[in-house]
């Protein structure tokens, strides 16, 4: 089987059944469906059991979990019983465009160095804006979402990437079984770049597909288009666990001061929105979770990645200063 398409539910209702017959509908068919709920309380579960019979059942599997195990473990359960060569991942608040499979495993047949391909994933509401093109890392410590709420003609381009973001991107199962799944430390955000942040460390490529287009209601199933409580937590903590994980003592210091840096502007940020003190728990957290941090180490030979990645978040942080200039002044 080609591919092994995953889509995490938590009381999707609204948009479950939509985002599923997207998938159905790809011009490509060899795949399967599975769909992993994660306790949900709505009608969404009942969405997802439909498909257990009728005419998609010997491609789809439904994993019911009795609460919500977090994005990384749900994801991670339906990698476990995969039959695919690639894995998509998909959200439940997305739909695909009928060859957004087809053209992301195009791209990844076209080298086996890639591990993961991003998709463009167009704002539901305003789909002439993007809301993602890949996900860059910045040396003040955070990553941010390429190309959102900026025109998505201006993304018509495939290129590297450092992160695909995992709300709609593929892949390569052979990787993952050499470099390890979703770490569950993350349990929802910045989960994604962690493994692909993982995947630049071993010298394997992310790369971004503008053809692969889907459309995405963002924060639909946290309620975060923006901020609340839960994503400023587990921003605050991610952020922190993020760079400690997938850099080495001497990158860790080097990059020390930049990104204090980065994560003061962000306590002002969130201060200044009114979420300082569950941001604030956030560190908190990610203290209590340092110890758990299991670091990979791909040895010497991984020195020439080390000084990719630098070079790419030293490239970040002018991108993120040029998009914050661009918003302020609101220029899509």
């Amino acid at each position: 089987m080609k591919a092994s398409v995953i889509i995490p539910n938590l009381n999707g209702a609204g948009w479950l059944r939509d985002s599923i017959e997207s998938i159905w509908a790809q011009t490509e068919q060899d795949f399967e469906l599975i769909v992993v709920d994660n306790g949900s309380t709505d009608e969404s579960l009942a969405i997802a059991r439909s498909y257990t019979e009728g005419p998609y059942r010997d491609r789809y599997t439904l994993i019911e979990n009795p609460e919500n195990t977090g994005f990384s473990h749900a994801v991670n359960q339906g990698i476990a019983i995969a039959r695919g060569e690639y894995m998509a991942l998909f959200n439940n608040d997305a739909f695909a465009e009928p060859t957004w499979l087809a053209e992301l495993l195009r791209t990844a047949d076209a080298d086996p160095r890639i591990f993961a391909v991003s998709s463009l994933m167009l704002r539901y509401y305003e789909p002439e804006l993007a809301d993602d093109a890949g996900d860059y890392m910045t040396l003040l410590g955070f990553a941010c979402k390429r190309g959102d709420g900026l025109r998505a003609s201006r993304y018509t381009r495939p290129c590297r990437i450092f992160s695909a973001c995992g709300g709609a991107a593929l892949y390569r199962k052979s990787i993952l079984d050499k470099i390890g799944v979703f770490d569950e430390l993350f349990f929802a955000y910045y989960e994604d770049v962690d493994l692909s942040w993982r995947a630049n460390n071993f010298g394997y490529r992310n790369v971004y597909c503008p053809t692969a287009r889907c459309r995405h209601i963002c924060g639909a199933t946290t309620g975060a288009v923006r901020y609340n409580p839960f994503k400023s937590i587990q921003s605050g903590r991610n952020s922190i666990l993020l760079p400690y994980k997938n850099q080495p003592l001497p990158m860790l210091i080097v990059n020390f001061l930049p990104m204090t840096l980065g994560y003061l502007l962000k306590v002002a940020m969130f201060r200044h929105r009114g979420f300082g003190s569950d941001y604030a728990k956030g560190f908190a957290e990610a203290r209590a979770a340092l110890p758990k941090v299991v670091k990979p180490r791909p040895g010497w030979r991984a020195l020439p990645c080390y000084l990719w990645c630098e070079a790419s978040m030293i490239a970040g942080v002018f991108r993120y200063l040029v998009y914050r200039v661009q918003r302020a002044l609101k220029i899509t």
